[in-house]
């Protein structure tokens, strides 16, 4: 069972602070609403900061590892190993979501939350109840007591970000096959099948595809999910421990007035869960990109979500929400620096 911190409502984004940003902006020296969602960028920040002045400089990525037993069934183009591999170019600087993180100066941090790593890896934190899920087209992939340590885990990630006292927070993933997890929780969540949802992951081709929506199918059928499910159910049944801590991590920041800027298909499969469990952690959601995995579309609809970028991008990491982050930066940057026509001697529109 769920802890209960994760039901706590999160604070209500600031009416007050919103008016006051859509103020500047209405006073600010450009035609009103010439910056489009720039403008609107900031003001939402503005309430969820509780500020007239929004920031997005303090931006701390976390990335959350874990590995799943259901790619034993050859739903993954790339074999388990990949995913501690990974950790190691991850703690070495070598991956992108690494660079990415160096050019915007921002500090990363990797947690094993559930890879098959049998011992600590040097530049890793790991905070994982097992190693790896369950092959959740045989049982379920991770016992109640498995899934609330792991949102304990990404509640801890979020506590050890505060000390820096973060403007916004980015939240990445790696794991081979947790493309399917997040295909099977985006398809019970939705109650659709999960050959709308099911893409390409690591780079299946159309077979593969097929193959994975399949093994999906059966696995709802057989656990009896494709009929509707609580989300901790789905979460236990067919999650992955990165996944849930990902979830956690959400609501734990959303509970400190922190904003989430959303990474791709799998992160979003991640705050659909997350905003199911709590519907109270939806507004401070920025959601960075639409990714070429297929079933993303139909979670940012789930979630009434404008992503910010589409670029085709489908590798994870949080490098999509890396990517857009200078777009909440200059827009925080224009809203604070602007001259208002008062400022400027600068006549303002007539009437």
């Amino acid at each position: 069972m769920l802890s209960d911190w994760i039901f706590r409502k999160c604070p209500d984004s600031s009416a007050d602070c919103r008016d006051a940003a859509r103020a500047r902006q209405d006073q600010l020296t450009k035609p009103r609403g010439a910056l489009g969602r720039l403008e609107t960028l900031a003001i939402e920040l503005a309430g969820l900061q509780q500020t007239e002045r929004p920031g997005a400089e303090r931006a701390p990525i976390v990335v959350f590892a874990g590995d799943h037993g259901i790619v034993a069934q050859g739903v993954s183009a790339y074999p388990q190993e990949v995913t501690i591999a990974m950790l190691a170019n991850f703690a070495r600087g070598g991956a992108a979501i690494s660079v990415l993180a160096r050019e915007l100066g921002s500090s990363l941090e990797v947690v094993d939350a559930g890879t098959l790593a049998d011992r600590p890896m040097p530049g890793i934190i790991t905070d994982k109840p097992r190693r790896g899920s369950r092959d959740f087209s045989r049982q379920a992939a991770l016992e109640s007591v498995e899934l609330a340590f792991a949102f304990d885990c990404g509640r801890r990630a979020v506590e050890r970000a505060v000390t820096i006292e973060p403007d916004i927070l980015i939240l990445g993933e790696m794991g081979i096959g947790n493309t399917t997890s997040a295909t099977a929780i985006a398809a019970a969540l939705l109650q659709t099948p999960a050959e709308t949802i099911a893409g390409s992951g690591t780079g299946l081709d159309s077979a593969g595809r097929a193959h994975k929506a399949r093994i999906i199918n059966a696995a709802l059928a057989r656990h009896h999910l494709a009929s509707g499910a609580s989300p901790e159910r789905i979460l236990c049944v067919v999650g992955g421990l990165e996944l849930a801590a990902i979830s956690g991590a959400i609501i734990a920041a959303a509970q400190r007035r922190i904003p989430v800027l959303v990474d791709g298909f799998i992160v979003s499969a991640a705050a659909l869960a997350a905003a199911r469990l709590n519907s109270s952690c939806r507004p401070y959601l920025v959601f960075s990109h639409r990714s070429a995995e297929q079933g993303h579309r139909l979670v940012l609809d789930a979630l009434d979500a404008r992503p910010l970028l589409d670029l085709d991008l489908r590798l994870g990491e949080g490098s999509g929400a890396a990517l857009a982050l200078p777009i909440l930066r200059l827009a925080c940057a224009l809203h604070n620096g602007m001259a208002t026509f008062a400022q400027a001697a600068v006549p303002d529109r007539k009437g």
